[in-house]
């Protein structure tokens, strides 16, 4: 369900910067295990050189065994299609991947990929679609990349590898950074989204309401009784589509029809669901226009919601009614900040 907030559904997630140039068209090399790779190293001033990995892999990889690597990636279909990219998606951060050695059970996987790298190189890795997904994600392949081809392509640069203190510095760091840079982003792009929106709106000649927040809304067929609080139960039918070109990515028709239930004002779907639900009596049907900051942002989510995409919704509110006492919350403390490493590695695996 697109609407909750896990922005990576492919784990491992994150970004090059113009690495594709280090794929010159040449011939890939191919491990036992059946990974088609292309690996660089940095020669200086931009440039890069090819490097030969030895038949049973990187000798020197038993060295960085235990440590943390800093690394930024992106993801491909069979179609070229771009499915996340870190530098515009993760704010310029990298990926930090815990290196283990490599179980007999995960060759032909990320795992194996990521041993045949050193600090400074590049890489362009292509894998067969069934393989990476039953080793790495341990999950069914989703029909989109099905669809798309028997491969999936992973262009690699490396930025570092850590001591697991010196990754845990770093991640502290960026968590303390990171809102500062999501805001100015937002802040800056809801202004390109909100003048997309308008004309929208009018090209397609819409009688709408705007929010304070940046959301427009609109109430086609009125319903009855008072609009939901905060803290109630909502259950709403939907289809969300791309603004940009229609597209519908999610719908309550490809969940068996079932309204989708949740807690109003509670953070538990995008800002822009919180915000245009209330606006709805129960029974009440209509549209919302939301604009990216107030969906999935820079991040995007998929192959389906692009960056910066603006969305809308067709939704109908089917029912409000009080929700069931939330479980005492817990505080966080020192060992959630030490588990987020181990966390960062289950995302990865897809789990």
């Amino acid at each position: 369900m697109f609407l909750q907030r896990n922005f990576l559904s492919l784990a491992l997630a994150a970004g090059v910067l113009g690495l594709a140039s280090c794929n010159k068209g040449g011939d890939f090399s191919k491990t036992k295990s059946g990974i088609e790779y292309q690996v660089f190293k940095s020669t200086g001033g931009g440039k890069y050189d090819s490097r030969e990995v030895g038949a049973e892999g990187d000798a020197t990889y038993k060295d960085r065994v235990g440590k943390i690597m800093a690394l930024h990636v992106e993801y491909r279909t069979a179609k070229d299609s771009i499915l996340f990219n870190s530098r515009k998606q993760q704010f310029g951060y990298p990926v930090r991947v815990p290196l283990d050695s490599v179980r007999k059970e995960q060759r032909g996987g990320l795992e194996e990929a990521i041993s045949l790298l050193q600090p400074g190189d590049s890489a362009v890795f292509r894998f067969n679609v069934d393989s990476i997904f039953a080793k790495s994600f341990r999950q069914p392949v989703p029909p989109f990349m099905k669809k798309a081809g028997a491969t999936m392509t992973m262009f690699v640069k490396v930025d570092k590898v850590q001591t697991r203190e010196e990754a845990m510095a770093d991640v502290q760091k960026m968590q303390a950074e990171l809102p500062q840079k999501m805001q100015a982003h937002a802040k800056q792009q809801i202004k390109t989204d909100d003048v997309e929106l308008q004309a929208y709106i009018k090209k397609n000649n819409l009688t709408v309401q705007k929010d304070t927040s940046g959301v427009y809304y609109a109430v086609t067929i009125p319903g009855t009784g008072a609009k939901p609080k905060a803290g109630q139960l909502v259950s709403v039918l939907y289809k969300g589509s791309l603004l940009k070109n229609g597209k519908v990515f999610d719908s309550s028709e490809k969940m068996g029809n079932k309204p989708f239930d949740f807690v109003l004002g509670q953070g538990q779907v995008i800002p822009g669901w919180d915000v245009g639900i209330a606006q709805f009596a129960k029974g009440a049907k209509g549209f919302l226009l939301v604009p990216s900051s107030l969906a999935y942002g820079q991040r995007g989510a998929g192959a389906d919601i692009p960056a910066d995409a603006i969305l809308r919704f067709d939704v109908e509110l089917v029912d409000v009614k009080n929700a069931p006492p939330a479980p005492a919350s817990q505080q966080p403390n020192a060992a959630d900040i030490q588990r987020q490493l181990e966390e960062l590695q289950r995302q990865q695996q897809g789990k």
